[in-house]
């Protein structure tokens, strides 16, 4: 018997942004959906306008999968998590070790489909690149839902998520803020007019 899945199925029970108040409570089951069409995204753009050769619908599936880990360790918070170096670097290895858990939930034949997609290698570089940047997306957009929910606890977290996407300086980003950033402020009715 393998537990693999079983646990991906806990993702639902684990809460994001732990230490603010919430409109809408967000799990990484949902955002690691939405991080995985996100890069998806990314990687098209990348491929299309910027002369990239990404696989992605690799892309996707590392965006699926990119906190994963959490399962195990909980989403720690990010102002927590970068503190500074000597913590960054403790709980890189702290993921490494729930995600080798994980891993190791699945029978021998498996693992090796699922090992390049939990562990960042050196030659994925640029597919983690726009995995992170999906990532910050996401965390950019859910501070936008709930500011329009009237819920100022985001605000500062906004402008520091905006500015850390500004800082990639990827142009497959800026591509997405331009083109469809904006569509995430309009109603429903609205969205269905576009």
């Amino acid at each position: 018997m393998y537990s693999f899945f079983a646990m991906m199925a806990r993702m639902k029970y684990i809460e994001r942004w732990a230490l603010m108040r919430n409109s809408r409570q967000e799990n990484i089951s949902e955002h690691s959906l939405e991080v995985a069409m996100l890069a998806h995204g990314l990687a098209i753009i990348s491929n299309e306008k910027c002369g990239g050769q990404l696989d992605v619908e690799r892309i996707a599936l590392m965006g699926l999968y990119h906190d994963a880990n959490e399962i195990i360790t909980g989403d720690m918070p990010t102002p927590v998590k970068y503190f500074d170096k000597d913590i960054k670097a403790a709980y890189k290895n702290v993921e490494d070790v729930a995600n080798r858990t994980l891993i190791d939930k699945l029978p021998e034949y498996m693992k090796k489909y699922y090992d390049s997609v939990f562990f960042q290698r050196k030659s994925q570089e640029e597919e983690w690149k726009i995995v992170k940047a999906a990532d910050k997306l996401s965390a950019l957009i859910k501070c936008m839902e709930e500011l329009r929910s009237g819920n100022q606890e985001f605000k500062t977290a906004l402008e520091t998520t905006r500015q850390a996407l500004v800082d990639m300086k990827m142009k497959e980003v800026r591509i997405f803020m331009e083109e469809f950033l904006p569509a995430y402020d309009l109603t429903l009715d609205e969205l269905q007019e576009k």
